[in-house]
């Protein structure tokens, strides 16, 4: 008879499994470092909202009954935030679940998805799971071509995604393309806009995707708590859609998906705006920190809208393993199709240094003494 795995479906076998960015702990036992600084995961170098800190405390001794399986407290405050309805509030753990309902509700065998070239891997990895066929699209200058995105929409084509800013590349599309893009896809087809970093973007680009919704009823806006505000460690994500569109996702929604203290944190947190200021302001002075450096150690970097820059260094898995033995993590992106690039994040300012530092010695070059 044969083993299980032998029998697993084709698709599933076929999968690469994401990688996450190396964490602190293990490069500690692998190399014995104590003075670590981790800038591979795009996590906020605040740390958490100290409003969030104390509501998870307030929780604690709650921990031994279930959470609020339908997230009420959090669902009404990102109601009341961001002017829509509760139907039109579903809850991720990270919004990596907002990106997989959307795979479960509305792709299987038979059916496509679009997504660019030097997107997101978790686009590939949930249309695969679910059994569909992946339409990459190439890249525009290492960003989404929406156009080509659009006219890649097969008769099958039942969702497309599209992160805004992307990552790892750090490109963005104005919301007069975008607009132009929803104007022309299909209504049947489930556009997911990934805005997983929007809270970066400066008052010259931001645009309002949510009062789109009343106008495409086939927009899905995802967004998360992991980035400016903080809660990576909690994952806590959110999409924002039809009342319809929310309905089938909540079906393939697993019971209990966000924990008390990920309800509790996020609520908190999104209260905090005075935390999620000083956490934009910080990154806005650190993006210019580091591409100064990139630019004064004579290396190509893409012009990004998160809290991370993309940077070329030619052989990268080399350079990489070089900053790790110096204590410096930072994101390979060869899985992205971008072999010579390395994704750093913004970190605070003596981290943005060290990882300057450590680079220009990797490297043999000088940094100015500005930069030091």
């Amino acid at each position: 008879m044969p083993f299980p795995c032998d029998l697993a479906a084709d698709h599933i076998r076929a999968i690469a499994p994401y990688q996450p960015g190396k964490p602190t702990a293990e490069l500690q036992r692998e190399l014995g470092l104590t003075a670590i600084v981790k800038l591979a995961s795009n996590e906020n170098p605040l740390g958490v909202s100290p409003l969030a800190l104390q509501a998870m405390q307030d929780q604690l001794e709650t921990l031994a009954l279930y959470p609020d399986g339908n997230g009420f407290g959090l669902k009404t405050a990102i109601a009341a935030r961001f002017g829509v309805r509760l139907d039109q509030v579903v809850l991720g753990n990270g919004s990596n679940d907002i990106l997989e309902f959307a795979a479960r509700a509305f792709l299987g065998p038979g059916t496509s998805a679009v997504y660019s070239q030097h997107a997101f891997a978790v686009y590939p990895l949930a249309t695969q799971t679910v059994g569909a066929r992946g339409i990459e699209v190439p890249a525009r200058h290492f960003g989404c071509d929406l156009q080509a995105m659009v006219d890649a929409i097969a008769a099958d084509t039942r969702v497309l995604f599209i992160a805004n800013p992307n990552n790892p590349t750090g490109t963005f599309i104005p919301a007069a393309d975008l607009m132009a893009a929803l104007e022309r896809i299909p209504e049947h087809v489930l556009v997911v806009l990934d805005e997983a970093y929007t809270e970066y973007l400066g008052a010259d680009d931001v645009y309002d995707s949510i009062a789109w919704l009343a106008r495409f009823p086939n927009l899905l806006v995802s967004r998360t708590f992991s980035k400016a505000y903080g809660l990576a460690g909690l994952r806590v994500g959110f999409g924002l859609a039809s009342a319809a569109v929310i309905d089938l996702l909540n079906r393939v929604r697993p019971p209990f998906n966000v924990n008390t203290l990920g309800l509790a944190g996020a609520e908190a947190a999104l209260a905090d705006t005075a935390f999620l200021e000083r956490s934009v302001a910080l990154n806005r002075l650190g993006m210019q920190q580091v591409t100064q450096g990139l630019a004064a150690l004579d290396l190509e970097w893409i012009p990004s809208w998160g809290n991370f820059v993309a940077f070329r260094v030619g052989d990268a898995s080399g350079v990489y393993r070089a900053l790790l033995q110096r204590g410096v993590i930072v994101r390979p992106v060869g899985n992205y199709g971008m072999p010579e690039w390395l994704r750093v994040s913004i970190g605070l300012a003596a981290e943005n240094r060290t990882f300057l530092q450590a680079l220009a010695t990797v490297l043999q070059r000088t940094l100015p003494a500005s930069l030091a």
